[in-house]
């Protein structure tokens, strides 16, 4: 089958997690023999800011290590009806302008023959509603949520059994274990600092408890305002800034362990729905110590997967546990690693996909094997 994916970047993960599920799924697609193309928009933000930032050089990592994926930039103006008009199916995300998610919408109420799915990975339907809202949906055939709690507010909207979970996953070719050891020290957090509203909880969970318990903490991440990086400064934390994400494996290699800070909205308003970094730190078998994060759907078992701290003392000796014990290191790495492989790859979610797809009639003339 062809595949067209709209996307605000697939070249550009710079404050933008989507890139990385998405990188995985289609390479997978590609992979299994279908074909791919990637449409973004001409001037996304998210790309501005990296070459604005890193210039070319920033998108080595993406291109050298995804050497199969490309993307073709589009303008306002451009000629979408020629653009999706073989493909099989046609996916818009969710962090795409009104106006490109209706005029797809309205080529499939006007007769196209493709499959036509919006995919939401963010908690603006439950956050702010009134800016999905502004989405004409209506010629789309199903709805792709990232979550139980996200999918359920599109069935109180009325689509039903169109609504499914689409949890994201780990990119296994590039997020595995390193095939060589090397010396791990210290604790390391890769995530952005956005609009402060984690900053208590990453005082509570990880920067004063790698404090107290004397664990160097290494920071990759962006938008980091100059308060917060006074703060990183006041507690000893290294700033080490942006990270290309298809790095972060050997970065993870490098670390005893990492540790899980969900944003606040994910923690009150849509449970059940970790960060992509959860399934990327657990791919590479790296100990995982969580804040407080109630997995509602069953995706993983903790104090097995990861571990989970209910407080900051508890933060605190789960860290000094993790530190000191090579056989709780052990257990944790080993049953991470098996839960990605057994449920969490994007090779898992490109079988839920094309099973999803088969439920529209739309299926390649072969099954095709990864």
């Amino acid at each position: 089958m062809k595949f067209a994916y709209f996307t605000h970047s697939l070249a550009s993960c710079w404050n933008h997690g989507n890139a990385h599920f998405l990188r995985g799924v289609l390479r997978d697609l590609v992979h299994r023999g279908h074909e791919v193309v990637a449409y973004e928009p001409e001037g996304a933000w998210s790309l501005d800011n990296l070459l604005r930032d890193h210039g070319e050089a920033g998108l080595e990592a993406y291109r050298n290590l995804y050497p199969e994926l490309s993307s073709t930039a589009f303008e306002a103006d451009a000629d979408l009806s020629e653009m999706v008009s073989d493909a099989d199916v046609v996916i818009v995300h969710e962090w795409n302008d009104p106006w490109l998610v209706a005029a797809i919408g309205a080529l499939r109420s006007q007769g196209a023959r493709f499959t036509l799915l919006f995919h939401d990975t963010h908690h603006r339907a439950v956050s702010d509603p009134n800016a999905i809202r502004q989405f004409d949906l209506s010629g789309y055939d199903g709805i792709l949520a990232f979550g139980e709690t996200l999918a359920e507010v599109y069935r109180r909207w009325g689509w039903g059994e169109r609504v499914h979970v689409w949890h994201e996953a780990a990119d296994t070719r590039l997020f595995h274990p390193p095939t060589e050891e090397v010396e791990r020290k210290g604790l390391v957090w890769i995530g952005n600092w956005g609009d402060d509203e984690r900053s208590a909880e990453l005082e509570t969970y990880l920067f004063r408890p790698a404090r107290t318990v004397g664990l160097p903490l290494d920071i990759y991440g962006v938008r980091y305002p100059e308060h917060a990086l006074e703060t990183l400064d006041r507690y000893g934390v290294t700033y080490r800034g942006w990270l290309p994400n298809a790095r972060a494996p050997e970065v993870f290699a490098r670390h005893l362990a990492t540790v899980h800070v969900p944003r606040r909205f994910y923690v009150d308003m849509l449970p059940g729905i970790p960060t992509i970094r959860v399934f990327e730190a657990l791919a590479c078998g790296i100990p995982l110590i969580s804040a407080p994060w109630r997995d509602s759907e069953g995706l993983f078992n903790p104090g097995e997967d990861y571990l989970v701290a209910r407080d900051e003392a508890e933060m605190e000796r789960h860290l000094t546990a993790v530190s000191r014990d090579p056989d709780l290191r052990r257990f944790l790495v080993t049953n991470g690693l098996a839960a990605i492989r057994n449920r969490h790859s994007c090779a898992h979610r490109v079988d839920q996909l094309l099973t999803i797809l088969k439920t529209y009639g739309a299926e390649a003339p072969m099954e095709m094997s990864a």
